[in-house]
């Protein structure tokens, strides 16, 4: 990969990073906001379930800045863009798509078909 497309990723990864960090305080400032207070019982449900999936959304989103930043940290080491199975290069449509990969398409295709044949026992 050569140091434009390396800058490319970079750039992508850490505006998607900025993107979620900013949505993560916009639920956090809206959740303090917000009052658990109803006087309606089916209200106070509705309003701690939709409570509940945005902060099961927000911690699936936690984990995925967690893999924006490995990522960064393999651009700077210069590993970025190989699969840490195989260590081939990683196509850059693959990483386009899902640019925190760490595995190619045939090593991920693999890996879910153990996973399902694990999974089946």
């Amino acid at each position: 990969m050569n140091p434009m497309q390396q800058e490319y990723f970079r750039q992508k990864l850490l505006a998607w990073r900025a993107e979620l960090l900013q949505e993560s305080s916009e639920t956090l400032h809206h959740l303090q906001e917000e009052s658990l207070a109803e006087p309606d019982i089916a209200d106070r449900a509705s309003l701690e379930t939709d409570r509940s999936l945005e902060l099961r959304t927000r911690d699936r989103e936690r984990k995925l800045i967690a893999k924006i930043d490995d990522a960064l940290r393999r651009l700077e080491d210069g590993s970025y863009g190989f699969c840490e199975e195989t260590s081939e290069p990683i196509s850059l449509r693959r990483l386009e798509a899902r640019p925190i990969a760490t595995l190619s398409v045939e090593a991920q295709e693999r890996h879910e078909r153990l996973e399902r044949t694990h999974r089946d026992d």
